[in-house]
């Protein structure tokens, strides 16, 4: 119990700091100007990696970067992993995409993020990526890492950048989750060999 009170004591502390800061140096900008979660409408739940993984993203997308792309999808979430794109056209002037092949150009971008794992979509009325899963970018960039895809100083400020904001569990559960998975898969070939191979034997010593 003490240490969940120093934990709070200490996220408390370093608000109040902020505040302070913002007292010295800002000391008389009016509310009217500063957006604040508590009292401000309009706003989702944005991972604090996510500027790192868009610049990973980047990095394996030169010529069609698709990080902003993801970033907006994020932007449009109902605080929710699905989002449902009921109008492309929308989705790719947010993201920047202008003229008669601007929702063209948004799709290739979606594609590619759905080859390097930061969503999965399905059909709907509105074409391809109807609806949008957002998948989480701290294991979408620990994939990455593992097929080559991302360079050793983005991948060490994106482990700094994790393991400072809490999150390296995510990392851990990754790497335990395809560990279980393959194990299932060996054991699932396995169990299929030895049943052809008992079949086998059955079948060679039934009566010609």
């Amino acid at each position: 119990m003490t240490n969940g009170r120093q934990a709070a004591a200490k996220k408390l502390s370093m608000a109040e700091r902020a505040q302070q800061q913002m007292d010295v140096h800002f000391p008389n900008i009016s509310p009217v100007f500063i957006w604040r979660r508590k009292t401000n409408d309009g706003y989702t739940t944005v991972p604090r990696t996510l500027p790192i993984a868009m610049q990973a993203i980047d990095m394996q997308s030169k010529g069609t970067p698709a990080g902003h792309t993801l970033f907006c999808l994020w932007a449009r979430s109902p605080d929710h992993p699905v989002v449902m794109v009921e109008n492309p056209a929308t989705f790719a002037a947010e993201a920047g995409f202008l003229g008669e092949r601007a929702v063209d150009t948004w799709r290739k971008r979606m594609k590619r993020l759905r080859e390097l794992g930061f969503i999965l979509s399905k059909s709907g009325p509105s074409g391809e990526f109807h609806y949008v899963l957002l998948l989480n970018p701290n294991t979408g960039v620990e994939s990455m890492r593992g097929r080559g895809q991302v360079q050793d100083v983005v991948y060490s400020r994106f482990i700094d950048r994790l393991t400072d904001v809490g999150g390296y569990n995510d990392i851990t559960a990754f790497h335990a989750f395809w560990l279980q998975f393959n194990a299932a898969n060996a054991a699932k070939a396995a169990q299929s060999k030895e049943s052809e191979s008992n079949e086998g034997t059955a079948a060679a010593k039934a009566p010609g």
